[in-house]
């Protein structure tokens, strides 16, 4: 008798069989000491799975996480006024986290619906960047002085839906990035891209971040595909990309949040760990 192939995607299969002890990880506060948690998130305009608008979920996850920098996407309307949807007031009171000052816009948190929220430190630069296309897209690049001393660069990014539309962004982002001073990097954000081999858009990016960690984050309820990504452009600066998955996140967005530690000494030294 012929062996019997599998119908679907390992991952897919990977994904149904852990479903029941998704969860079940304690998520302890991390050891400030010893790294800067950092995580990237999409709110998907907070409405949650169930359809419903909450913002007050979206929060509730953030300050489940424990982040120290976090960038979000789809934290702004997408059209007219580009209205922000969180409590910032409440962002800070209740997670220590402010977002970092964008210009020319009025209502918005953040810059084509990118935010970047931040514990400890101070702003040293912002750099609001329109992403070519035919979607409205953008990344925002901050680097940021760090109470040790240390300057980290942030880029947050939220990638088109069209291959060739990510190859151009992944593309000016490299540009940008050459022509300014070399920091400590992380990019973050929801790429859009599942794909690997020579068509994905990770090759042009892998050129200075590497090829990143997979972690399905998407959909929530069951993920399966990693859209969402956290790279660096040193060896060793971040440890293992891990998603936040709780009952509260599977609900709350239709993309899991994903997170990982940046090393203390690898910014301390400058040199890869």
């Amino acid at each position: 008798m012929p062996e019997k192939r599998a119908t679907l995607p390992a991952s897919i299969l990977a994904s149904i069989r852990a479903r029941k002890t998704r969860g079940s990880v304690a998520h302890s506060p991390h050891d400030r000491a010893a790294g800067i948690l950092v995580a990237s998130y999409n709110v998907h305009k907070c409405v949650g799975v169930d359809g419903r608008f909450d913002p007050g979920r979206i929060a509730q996850v953030i300050r489940e996480i424990g982040a120290d920098i976090i960038a979000l996407q789809e934290a702004d309307t997408r059209f007219g006024e580009r209205r922000g949807l969180l409590d910032l007031a409440w962002m800070e009171r209740e997670t220590g986290l402010c977002p970092v000052p964008i210009s020319g816009v009025t209502k918005a948190h953040g810059w084509h619906g990118n935010v970047v929220f931040f514990r400890e430190g101070a702003v040293r630069d912002v750099h609001q960047l329109k992403l070519p296309g035919l979607e409205p897209r953008g990344a925002l690049i901050a680097e940021l002085d760090l109470t040790g001393g240390q300057t980290f660069r942030v880029i947050a990014a939220h990638l088109g839906l069209l291959n060739r539309s990510r190859h151009q962004q992944a593309r000016m982002i490299l540009e940008i990035l050459s022509a300014r001073e070399e920091h400590p990097t992380v990019l973050m954000g929801d790429l859009n891209e599942w794909r690997l081999g020579d068509r994905s858009s990770l090759n042009t990016l892998s050129t200075v971040f590497g090829l990143p960690s997979a972690v399905p984050s998407f959909p929530s309820r069951l993920p399966v595909l990693a859209l969402d990504r956290i790279m660096a452009n040193r060896p060793g600066l971040i440890d293992r990309v891990e998603t936040h998955d709780t009952s509260l996140s599977r609900l709350a967005s239709d993309h899991l949040p994903i997170k990982a530690m940046v090393r203390i000494g690898a910014l301390a030294n400058g040199a890869v760990g």
